[in-house]
């Protein structure tokens, strides 16, 4: 996966190469779509050495079939599935179109249950491979009762595909689940990934998220989170699950400040009222 050295006298230029051999097996390639209304993304995930790829919410094939129809043409990449985070149109509403567009009318779609035209369900904890990268579920019910975020591992590099349940200083409405339900998902199933992992939301949501934060918990954490989201239009995978947990507010209901500030102790309690908070926030 992209692991970067930096090349100084004490690194010649064999081990250099040596070391990008063995480690730069996976490339992640964010696709907007609907920027400036929705902001959301797309995510295309290349095992490099096989040339194995998996498209990740290919919600508007209009955006989305060009760079794929390219990328198999010139045998940059061999498609093997379409994988949704969970079943709202604007995640997994593309999945037929995509499929008549780019010409694999079969492909298989791997996601929760409702997902159009789903194929797979993984069990919570299972999963499958993209050439040599690993890939689990992890279910994550809330804003949906199918969301599932999907952790990737190659060699040492981590990163998660968490949708619309977290996303950098943020997490989703609870459409169709309650405080209980996101609590797990963020402080128990995401929490226990390893704190390096990066993260990979389905929306651009961050400068709104860290506002929010800040009117919450002004540490430091959540400064820098609103300093980088001022300055970066776009800030998908630039931040880790143990960054997380720093400066979002819904990670961390056990943090005094933010207890004080939402009149609750309890966990649970804290983040129903933190996402009660967020939905009427300006």
């Amino acid at each position: 996966m992209n692991a970067f050295i930096a090349r100084t006298s004490l690194a010649p230029r064999h081990v250099y190469r040596q070391f990008a051999a063995v480690h730069r097996k996976m490339h992640i390639k964010s696709i907007p779509m609907w920027t400036g209304s929705s902001d959301n993304y797309a995510y295309l995930v290349v095992d490099d050495k096989s040339k194995d790829a998996v498209i990740i919410d290919p919600a508007h094939p209009e955006e989305v079939a060009p760079i794929l129809k390219k990328a198999i043409d010139d045998g940059s990449i061999k498609l093997k599935a379409i994988v949704n985070t969970h079943h709202h149109w604007d995640h997994a509403g593309g999945n037929t179109k995509l499929r008549t567009a780019i010409g694999l009318p079969n492909l298989e779609i791997i996601g929760g249950k409702d997902c159009e035209k789903v194929s797979k369900t993984p069990a919570h904890g299972q999963g499958f491979n993209i050439g040599s990268i690993a890939v689990k579920a992890l279910h994550t019910p809330c804003h949906t009762q199918d969301s599932i975020c999907w952790f990737m591992q190659d060699g040492d590099d981590k990163v998660v595909f968490t949708g619309d349940t977290l996303f950098h200083g943020g997490c989703g409405r609870f459409f169709e689940g309650n405080g209980a339900e996101m609590h797990k998902a963020l402080n128990e199933t995401l929490a226990s990934l390893p704190d390096e992992t990066r993260v990979f939301p389905g929306h651009e949501y961050t400068k709104s998220n860290a506002k929010f934060c800040m009117s919450v918990l002004q540490s430091e954490a959540v400064k820098a989170l609103q300093a980088f989201a001022d300055e970066h239009r776009e800030t998908q995978g630039k931040f880790t699950i143990g960054d997380e947990k720093k400066h979002n507010v819904f990670m961390r209901p056990r943090d005094p400040e933010i207890q004080k500030a939402t009149g609750e102790t309890d966990p649970v309690a804290v983040i129903t009222k933190l996402r009660e908070m967020k939905n009427n926030f300006k």
